[in-house]
């Protein structure tokens, strides 16, 4: 039995940090099929990146970045998809959840709220899972095992990387159907085509209300668990930037989550450069054509964390530029 009732569709784009939702989505939007796309981005930061780094020619990305969906942004979502009504130059919206976030919560906002439903209907729900880390994130983040466990379908990402990952690929299995992206190329027909409603309404029912092991439980984050934002308005030297990053990553192991972020270097003025690390590692570093719309240079990065002294990045930033500048003063 699929899904058939009218309305927009809503699709939810759900994952852990690093997992690689926003590649996907902009994936996504580059096929033809879905220029008409509406793109709603939660970021858990006080400074959005994600919503710059999506490749968007006609559709419309609307960044909310004052926290994460299921803790305060409810309200705000409805808000959205009811002022997206109201303009009807879409035929489609994409919700791209902070890696942090209970989609439950957000599930029961667009199923439930009458304004939403009235124009809006839940399409399906796609859950993002790294191969390399997807084993010891599904472990140990109870946001993980969340977002799994309401997933319409699951795309193990970055193979590529991770080589054959059985015993995973059976766990996702066993709850649904799973499918390959490698660098976030996947037909999005694969990702956004009928489901089985009724699998889904039984799985919404059975959502225990309380905080426990059960995956499906809503709750808080993790114990822990924060950002940190590095704002700098003058370009980092190529020498400076490579030290701290390596230092950052020695120091913060696997309690650095996620880095995001954009900085211009001084040996490439006017190229932004896009920074990515999860707890396995730091992508390979990608220089941008051009800054996004709004942004004057400089850097901006987003590290996302579980303990990080809220000091301590910047301050190994300056001491790094410092040395870098001695030496080459000397």
């Amino acid at each position: 039995m699929t899904d058939a009732a009218p309305g927009c569709p809503v699709s939810i784009v759900t994952g852990f940090l690093g997992s690689g939702k926003t590649t996907l989505i902009g994936q996504v939007l580059r096929d033809p099929g879905f220029a008409r796309t509406a793109v709603i981005v939660n970021e858990f930061g006080e400074i959005g990146i994600d919503h710059a780094l999506i490749a968007t020619g006609s559709e419309a990305v609307l960044a909310l970045t004052t926290g994460c969906l299921c803790c305060r942004m409810q309200g705000d979502l409805a808000t959205t998809l009811r002022g997206l009504a109201g303009q009807g130059n879409y035929d489609r919206v994409l919700i791209e959840t902070s890696g942090l976030v209970d989609p439950a919560p957000l599930l029961a906002s667009v199923l439930i709220d009458p304004e939403v439903t009235a124009g809006h209907r839940l399409d399906c729900v796609v859950t993002l899972v790294d191969a390399r880390a997807g084993a010891a994130t599904l472990d140990r983040h109870i946001e993980a095992r969340r977002q799994v466990a309401v997933a319409d379908r699951i795309v193990l990402t970055k193979t590529d990387l991770a080589g054959p990952v059985p015993a995973l690929r059976a766990r996702l299995a066993d709850v649904a159907p799973v499918v390959d992206a490698v660098r976030g190329a996947i037909d999005p027909a694969v990702l956004f085509g009928p489901v089985d409603a009724a699998a889904r309404a039984g799985r919404l029912a059975g959502l225990a209300p309380d905080v426990g092991p059960n995956p499906f439980a809503r709750g808080r984050h993790g114990a822990g668990l924060g950002s940190v934002v590095l704002e700098h308005d003058r370009p980092i030297a190529g020498a400076a930037l490579s030290l701290f990053l390596e230092a950052l990553l020695a120091h913060a192991g696997p309690r650095l989550l996620r880095l995001k972020g954009l900085v211009e270097i001084v040996e490439a003025p006017g190229r932004p450069l896009l920074l990515q690390a999860a707890q396995h590692g730091l992508a390979p570093p990608e220089f941008l054509d051009g800054w996004p719309q709004g942004w004057e240079g400089g850097g901006r990065l987003v590290l996302i964390g579980q303990d990080l002294p809220p000091y301590f990045a910047q301050r190994l930033l300056a001491a790094v530029e410092e040395e870098v500048g001695d030496a080459a003063g000397g």
